[in-house]
This record gives C-alpha cells, structure tokens and sequence, in this order.
C-alpha cells in the first residue's frame, strides 16, 4: 500500500471521509518554530490532503484540506491542521509560463509556501484542487493565480477523462447505428428477394397452368 492509499484509509476513512487527492511537500521557507511545538520528533514528511465528507441524506457533503505528517521511524500519519475549503482564499501557482513545483495556499487566517515533491504532483492537485472547488462552493470561491492553462481549462485529468467516456459512448453509439443500417438494408434486401420469388412463383403457376 503506498503512502497516499494509507493515508486515505487510516486518516479519512474513519471520519466518513473520501480523500479526493494528495501532494507530498516540503516548505520553501521554514518556519521558526521552538523546537518543543513539534514533541522533538525529528524528520517528517508533510501531505497536503483534499477530502470529502461522504454524502448522505442527513448530513451535506463538505470539503476540507488537512496538513498530515508522517514521523521519521514510523509507519503510521497524524492528522495535524485542517482548514475547510470555505477558508481557502487563494491558491498562486507561482508561474504560469512553465511546470514548476512550487506554489503557495492562502486561508483565512494561515499562509504557507510548499515545494511539491514532482511538479506533476502539483499539476494533479491543482485539477483536483480547482475542480472540487468548483463543486462544493456555491460563493466565495477561491482565487487561482499564476496557474497554466491546463490546470483551469480543458485539458485537465478530469475533463480528459470524460471526454474520453464521451468519445467511447459515440462511437458506440455510432457503431450500433451503423450496425442498425446495415441491418435495416438487409432487411430491406431480403424483403425485395422475397416478393420477387413470390412473384416469379405466381407467374410460373399461371403458365403452368394456361
């Protein structure tokens, strides 16, 4: 099981939770912080988590990002801040000219600059990021900034992979109608072969029988 699918189980299952995507960061620049805040535990590896309250009838579906850390020497995560996608007020993706792993997330009352571990990484979490969003806010949406095309428009993951369910389903469709007209001429064919011989049929009879 990799890091992201253990997260999802042991960190958002059992709250009802769907993680809907994960970055792997580290900090562009680093906080003073006493060292008794972080319990001495020393190395760290740091998730940015989007996840998704499962929807029922009683209770609405929510968004939220979640700082997780996993300590150096051990297998499991902990759950650290966690931020409800209402109180995300900006994300700058630093430069819109070139895939760079860098970005920033601005919150109501935080602000943190990240380096993704793969510039990908990032990409993947921003569609993600910029879907959601578009999903569970009604108002007070976000503010993308310095963000490349494909992340905002059409040639996201997500509208890739519709766009090839759609594709799939026309050319089925189209498939099937062709398969339908061949059929129908077939039909058509065998009605025609079928008067014809019975009409051959009941001009034999007549000469036969002259």
């Amino acid at each position: 099981m990799n890091a992201k699918s253990a997260i999802s189980k042991e960190i958002f299952a059992p709250h009802d939770e769907r993680m809907l995507g994960a970055v792997q960061v580290k900090r562009r620049t680093k906080k003073k912080i006493p060292f008794l805040a972080t319990g001495g535990q020393g190395e760290y590896l740091t998730y940015i988590c989007l996840s998704g309250k499962i929807m029922t009838n009683k209770k609405p579906a929510q968004a939220s990002i979640t700082k997780v850390k996993q300590f150096e020497g051990s297998t499991s995560f902990v759950r650290r801040t966690q931020w409800m996608l209402e109180q995300l007020r900006q994300v700058n993706g630093i430069d819109p000219n070139r895939d760079s792993p860098e970005f920033d997330l601005l919150f109501e009352n935080a602000f943190d600059q990240w380096v993704a571990s793969t510039a990908s990484e990032k990409c993947t979490f921003f569609q993600i990021l910029h879907h959601t969003c578009q999903r569970y806010l009604t108002d007070k949406k976000p503010e993308f900034i310095n963000c490349q095309s494909k992340i905002m428009g059409g040639n996201s993951i997500l509208h890739s992979a519709a766009d090839s369910v759609t594709s799939a389903v026309q050319k089925a469709s189209q498939a099937l109608n062709e398969r339908g007209e061949r059929l129908g001429r077939a039909e058509e064919k065998t009605e025609e072969l079928k008067n014809s011989a019975q009409q051959f049929a009941e001009t034999a009879h007549k000469v036969r029988f002259r």
